[in-house]
């Protein structure tokens, strides 16, 4: 079997995709965790974790070969989080400074919230407050980043390594990264919430935007060796900026929410590919 995964590794990687996110829309559409008390859809990212275990024992491979490097809680691994959380956190105080001043322009009076939501296309996510909810939400949001972090960045930027280019490999895993959230706006479609047109734009700019997350991540994995840097960055946008830190004004809740993210991601990708670039000519 690990030969047959070394021989073919695109084929591979999009076998394991598939049943990925089959698991995924099957759970977002059907089960619809997100509108349970739990308000996350997460039997797909714990599934994603046995798989990668179980394809890791297949290659002979440890946790430690895809940048789950050890140290996490030492130095090494401080030093890594801290430069993701670095990052996140000077690129959304920007972004949520233009949002602020967007809508104060506006004639908008602007207020902070914190408490947790379901991410939705739509504006009519449900409003959860309470330390518990909060809890809930970092925990997962942590098993989150390991899933998607492990997957795309770890496992299939391993497999891909083995007989490819490291750019296509870094290309190739951040294109189904943009793919994998396609369900969002399939989700929607489904439900009637938005229209084909819509559709077809929301996923294009999903795979776009997901996908330039994805580049980004890849090349922080790449700059430390390690996942560790991505995973906070990653933990940072999903769950303080998307769901638990929000801008409120007498109209509703996160109107801008998806500026604010393009806004971050943008200046954060642009900022780590000149450090990318600089650290490759020295």
């Amino acid at each position: 079997m690990a030969e047959r995964i070394k021989k073919n590794t695109v084929k591979s990687c999009l076998i394991i995709f598939t049943i990925l996110i089959l698991v995924h829309g099957f759970e977002a559409i059907f089960l619809r965790m997100d509108e349970t008390i739990l308000g996350e859809n997460f039997i797909n990212k714990v599934f994603g974790i046995v798989m990668i275990i179980v394809v890791l024992k297949l290659l002979n491979m440890k946790s430690e070969d895809i940048g789950f490097k050890k140290g996490l809680f030492g130095i090494y691994g401080a030093k890594s989080i801290g430069l993701g959380f670095l990052l996140a956190i000077i690129s959304f105080i920007i972004a949520y400074g233009i949002e602020i001043i967007i809508l104060k322009n506006g004639g908008h009076e602007v207020s902070f919230g914190i408490f947790t939501t379901g991410f939705s296309l739509t504006g009519e996510a449900e409003v959860h407050t309470g330390i518990g909810f909060i809890l809930m939400c970092i925990f997962f949001n942590i098993i989150n980043v390991i899933m998607e972090e492990g997957t795309f960045r770890g496992l299939f930027n391993k497999i891909i390594s083995i007989d490819h280019s490291p750019k296509f490999a870094l290309l190739f895993q951040a294109f189904l990264f943009g793919v994998w959230h396609i369900v969002t706006p399939l989700h929607n479609l489904i439900d009637g919430d938005i229209a084909v047109g819509a559709f077809i734009g929301l996923s294009v700019g999903y795979i776009i935007l997901a996908g330039m997350m994805g580049i980004k991540w890849g090349l922080l994995y790449k700059m430390t060796g390690s996942l560790y840097a991505g995973m906070a960055d990653h933990f940072f946008n999903n769950c303080i900026a998307t769901n638990l830190l929000h801008i409120t004004t007498e109209s509703g809740t996160d109107e801008m929410m998806i500026i604010r993210v393009l806004i971050a991601q943008l200046l954060s990708f642009i900022a780590v590919i000149i450090i990318s670039k600089s650290g490759t000519k020295k």
